[in-house]
């Protein structure tokens, strides 16, 4: 194991079981997401998409609510297993269905991802992880929120399996399926 100069670990290549396995292992406050077989480091957050990430969660937990399904809106720290060389750490995400085990740290099948743009992250979610969430046959729904902006791309599965894409600076955003509604302003303050 070697260090680059960006103090990111080149390791050899994992399967995402023994990733998560690693991943478990490393000291709290230390994450890192598998692209490929290949592991990121994920640098630390600034304080602006630190806090639109709880908005997010907040928005979506009480549109679950409010909505009365039987959905968990989960924050950041849930690792997505998108297939044996890559998993995710969305900032946000749905998940509907029987509750998961108290001790689970991996989803296979959420509806709705989240991620918050970061100058680190900003390249591979919009490009990368929008191919890779849509390959999970759950997926219905991407989520790209920008703070600078108070943007939200929002990218739908369609029934035909087209994917259509929106982008929101205000106003309601329609999650169907499952049947969520909260607005852009809801993500910022």
């Amino acid at each position: 194991m070697t260090k680059s100069a960006h103090t990111a670990t080149v390791r050899a290549r994992m399967t995402a079981d023994a990733f998560i396995a690693w991943a478990m292992e490393r000291p709290e406050g230390e994450r890192h997401e598998l692209a490929a077989g290949e592991v990121v480091a994920m640098a630390p957050e600034r304080s602006a998409p630190a806090l639109v990430k709880a908005r997010v969660w907040r928005a979506l937990d009480a549109a679950i609510t409010a909505a009365g399904l039987s959905c968990t809106a989960y924050p950041d720290g849930m690792a997505v297993r998108v297939d044996d060389a890559t998993v995710y750490e969305p900032d946000a995400l749905v998940r509907c269905g029987a509750p998961l085990p108290d001790d689970a740290v991996q989803i296979v099948d959420p509806l709705i991802v989240v991620e918050v743009l970061s100058p680190s992250s900003r390249a591979r979610d919009a490009a990368a992880k929008l191919e890779d969430y849509f390959r999970m046959p759950s997926v219905r729904h991407y989520l790209i929120v920008k703070t600078e902006n108070r943007t939200v791309i929002h990218h739908r599965l369609d029934d035909d399996g087209s994917i259509a894409t929106r982008i929101l600076r205000g106003g309601a955003l329609e999650l169907a399926p499952p049947g969520l509604r909260v607005t852009v302003e809801s993500f910022f303050r």
